[in-house]
This record gives structure tokens, sequence and C-alpha cells, in this order.
């Protein structure tokens, strides 16, 4: 008989399995009401991370080096001071906002955070489980970051390192830094890292960049090594807990209901529930741009193409600039409405037939004639978060019912521009999905994009067309898991964290609740910020900048062309 070996998990194996174990360690500590990081509840998740090696996260394995790359993606999705805090509370809305605590919000994310006292911050969840995931996920990762800080701040044999002792004068004494002190700073700082002087100062100039939005480098490594001590030696322990009324909404869509009614009765209010409505979820300028910047800046704008206008528009200094393309907006179509439910997605609608067509992007297609005769009405709403995007869709595609009037949106597409990070290609590539694939289920939707590949061929960038991965959260992707999915017969193209949510709510309410037509078009259309398959080119590395301005633009102005230009959707009015 012969011998059978014993089979081995590939990498890639073991990192979705560890993936899997992340989220059901997640959703019992959640049922669970709280845990202690350190402890044996919060155990699992560092060992299922440290198996699982994010990209995000680089060197988290290393336990010489902190991860500095990975430190500045996270502070730049928590709110400043928490650090600090030794409990950390998840929470719904629960009336913070009306307290007078401070509202801090993170540079890069949309979450109300409140700092209750020195050791207490609360964060608001009102985007659903995909948000608490990523919370959890950057938690745990700072954390693991902390512990490392603390044992490089002691000697072998016992008590603090002298570069410790320097850094606690440091901050003891205010925690500026004078311009002629900073190397000498650097320097003991970098030895408590475990990374090298250039890479140190590296990542003191990127957290100076957002310097409202954070503590700094010197007060982060300060405030996370000392609470890691009073923990080790004082047994004063880390907490995160969910409070009973974030466990009991979660997963009702209490906030996606409020938020589609409002803007249902706002389509009411106004006369425009009847028209042909065309949705697209994007960013809230580049739509703006395309369809009034000409117009409002007159001959300020004729000598520049629209991505020129657009990067223009962009800069810092030019806010009058950006003022008077508003202020034109409301005053020929433009609707904004604010978020006033707890989602954080707010809302453009914009009156096609008050355009001023002469005066649009000459890459923008146009056919007045369609427009006079429909009078389609455009929608645009803000990037929903995981999860949230089903919520808010499904939401809203429903009927209304409400104060004495009953009926369906007449909506004649759904366009969808996003962020994603990219499996072959580079940042600013194009990606045009055929199908969604939802990670850690057997979950699938393909999908007829009304959007090919052959459309943005000639346009100077990469395009790519093929399957995508929805995946429970960007942290948790690993160089094995998505490089099984490009390679393997999946052939996947990219990953993103909405494509999946959104599909599923379209097909349900065309093809089975029956809300809306079953010939509604759908475009997606993804570009690149990241290649995580790429040392050095994952989302920790840094944003887009300039090179993010014409691949924006190029899938708005196609978005734009298919609304305006030959109908581009469901026959209207059927």
């Amino acid at each position: 008989m012969k011998n059978e070996r014993t089979p081995f998990l590939t990498r890639a194996q073991e990192s979705r399995a560890a993936i899997e174990r992340l989220y059901i360690t997640m959703r019992h500590l959640f049922n669970r009401g709280f845990y202690k990081p350190a402890r044996t509840s919060g155990e699992e998740m560092r060992r299922a991370l440290l198996t699982l090696r994010p990209e995000i996260y680089g060197s988290v394995n290393d336990p010489q080096k902190v991860e500095l790359d990975g430190l500045v993606y996270v502070m730049d999705r928590l709110p400043k001071g928490i650090e600090a805090c030794r409990f950390i509370t998840l929470a719904s809305r629960e009336g913070y906002g009306a307290s007078r605590f401070p509202v801090l919000v993170p540079a890069k994310r949309r979450r109300n955070c409140y700092r209750i006292d020195p050791e207490q911050m609360v964060i608001e969840v009102a985007n659903g489980r995909s948000e608490i995931y990523d919370i959890l996920t950057h938690l745990t990762f700072m954390f693991m970051e902390a512990d490392k800080i603390r044992q490089h701040a002691f000697h072998e044999r016992g008590g603090v390192t002298r570069e410790w002792e320097k850094l606690e004068a440091l901050i003891e004494s205010g925690g500026t830094v004078e311009e002629d002190e900073r190397e000498l700073a650097l320097t003991y700082l970098s030895t408590i890292l475990g990374r090298t002087f250039e890479e140190t100062e590296g990542a003191h100039q990127r957290f100076q960049e957002n310097p409202a939005a954070n503590s700094g480098l010197f007060h982060i490594v300060y405030a996370l090594g000392k609470t890691a001590m009073r923990e080790e030696q004082q047994h004063l322990d880390r907490e995160i807990s969910f409070t009973p009324t974030l466990r009991e909404r979660i997963g009702h869509h209490l906030y996606g209901e409020r938020w589609a009614n409002h803007l249902k009765h706002y389509l009411l209010g106004q006369r425009l529930h009847e028209r042909p409505l065309h949705i697209i979820s994007a960013n809230l300028h580049s739509v703006l741009n395309c369809l009034y910047a000409r117009a409002a800046l007159g001959a300020a704008a004729t000598e520049d193409d629209i991505y020129e206008l657009a990067l223009k528009l962009s800069r810092t200094e030019n806010g009058p600039l950006r003022k008077q393309v508003r202020q034109y907006a409301l005053e020929n179509g433009l609707h904004t409405l604010e978020d006033v439910s707890g989602t954080n997605i707010a809302v453009q609608l914009m009156d096609a037939s008050r355009l001023d067509l002469t005066k649009l992007p000459a890459q923008l297609a146009c056919n007045p004639d369609y427009v006079r005769q429909q009078q389609p009405v455009i929608l645009v709403m803000d990037y929903a978060f995981g999860e949230q995007a089903f919520e808010t869709m499904d939401e809203l595609l429903k009927p209304y019912e409400g104060e004495g009037a009953q009926f369906r949106l007449n909506v004649a597409s759904i366009s969808l521009m996003g962020k994603a990070g990219i499996l072959t290609g580079g940042k600013g590539d194009l990606m045009i999905p055929t199908a969604h694939i939802f990670e850690g289920t057997a979950d699938n939707y393909p999908l007829d994009n009304d959007f090919t590949k052959a459309d943005f061929e000639q346009e100077g960038l990469g395009v790519y067309e093929g399957a995508m991965i929805t995946v429970l959260g960007t942290s948790l992707q690993n160089r094995d898991v998505l490089a099984y999915f490009r390679n393997s017969s999946w052939k996947a193209i990219g990953l993103e964290m909405e494509g999946a949510h959104y599909q599923k709510a379209i097909q349900a309410q065309a093809r089975i609740r029956g809300s809306i037509r079953q010939d509604v078009k759908v475009r997606y259309a993804y570009y690149a910020s990241d290649n995580p398959l790429v040392t050095g080119a994952t989302l920790a590395s840094g944003s887009l900048g300039a090179v993010g301005v014409k691949p924006t633009y190029l899938i708005t102005l196609k978005c734009l062309s298919r609304i305006l230009g030959d109908g581009g959707g469901a026959t209207a009015n059927e």
C-alpha cells in the first residue's frame, strides 16, 4: 500500500482560513459586547492577523520593526488621540452629537468620534458591519505595534533605554520639536521604532501633511508605548466595547431607510419624482464640475479642457473658483441634500432641463433634443462603505410610501464609479467589471455592464475587463489570496468593497421585487488607486494625487455622455 502524503495548505488557503477566523472572532466579540485586545479574547485576532500578513500592514510580522506606512494608513482612519486611550467604545447614534464633546472626524473616514476623557474614545458606527470590521482590524494592528514600541523602550536587563528617556522628556516639555532639534529627535525615535532615519523622517513628514487629524509621529509613538507599558506593568488593561444600542440596531437598515425616505420625500416636494432618474455613486465634485464649471467660470475656463480645469479646481488655493462653480450650479438646477440620517452619505440632485448645454465639455456627448424631451434628473450619492452599499441602494430603490403619497422612482440607469485595487496594471488604470465575486461566500453576481473595454481604450490609459472581487475589508488582503484570484480560473482584475453589495440590491429590486424595471441600464467602472501585489504600491503608500484626475473625469464623462447623449437608460415612463 502506497504511503499517502499529508496534504499541506497553500499560503492562499491559509490566508483565506485566517480571514474567515478573523470575521468569526470579530462577530463573536461583537455579540459578547466587549473584549481586551491583549488578553485571551483578543489573542485569536492577533494570531489570525499574523497568519494573514495583510499587504497594507507591511512588516507587522517583524518583531524588530514598527510598521510605519501601515501606521500612517491606520491613523488616517482613526480619530486623533486614540493612541492614548485605554477604553474604546463603538456606539450607534446615541446623542453624542448634541453633547459638548468635540467631534473628531478621521482624515480618511467619514465617522464621528468623541474624546470622553483622557482615557476613553467613542466611535459612532453608522455604516454597518463592514465599518466595525474595519475599525477592529485597525485597532488590532495598532495595539500590536504598540507592544513592539514597549519592548523597544526597555533594555534586555530591565530599565528604559536612553532613547525612550529622551522621547519622554520631549513630550513632557510640550512635544514641540524645533527645527534645529528635529533630526536629533528623529534619530532617537528611529531607534525606538527599529527603522532607518530615512524611514522615520518620511513617516514624520506624512503625518505632518494633515496635522489637524493626528497627533504627530512623536506623540503617537510615545502614547502607544506608554499605554502598552501601563497595561504590562500596572495591569491597566485596554478594552474595546460595543454599546447595547449598537448591537441591537446593526443590520436593520435604520439609517439607510431614513436616508432614502428623506431623499424621496425631497424629490416629491420638488416634483422631480416622476422624471427619468439616473443614479450615480461617485464623488461629489466630478459630475458637478463636468456639468457646470465651464458655464460658471466663463472666459476663465475657455482655454482649458476638462482635465486641466479639474486639476485647477482641485488645488487648495483655488477655493474661490470652486465656490463660484457651486454657487452657479445652485442657481441652475443643482439641489444639495446634506445627510441628516446618520449614513454620512450626502446627495446632489441635478435637473438636466436647466443645464446650459452649449457650455458642456467638448468630451461630453449631448443630445439636446433628448434632454429637452425627457428632462432627466441626475442623482449623485457619495460613496457608501462596504455593506452600507446594499443598505442604501436597497432602500433607495424601494417604492415610497408616506404622507399620503405612494410612488416608484422612474429609475433609468445606475452608474457606479469608484476607486479599486488593481491586480494587473498600475495606479490610474481602469477596470470594467463583468461580474462581482463576493469574497468569503459562494455569492457571485454576473452583470450586463453597459460599459465595455472598448468605450475607454482610445483614452491613453490601461483598461482591463473581467471579474472583480468584492472583499470584506481592504486592510485584510494579502498577496497570496489576491494572486490566487488573479491567476486561477477566476481571472480577477481587481478588488473593491461595494460592487457585490450594490449589485445584490439592484438585482433584488429589479428581478424579484419589481420595484424598478428589469431593463435598467447598469454601468460599473473603477480606476486603480493601488496595486496590492506590488511592494510600495498599496494604499498605505499614499494617495493618487494628480494621477487620479484623468481616470476620475474620464469615467464621469462617459457616464454623463450615456445619460445626456443617447438616453443611456431604460425606456422612460414605462
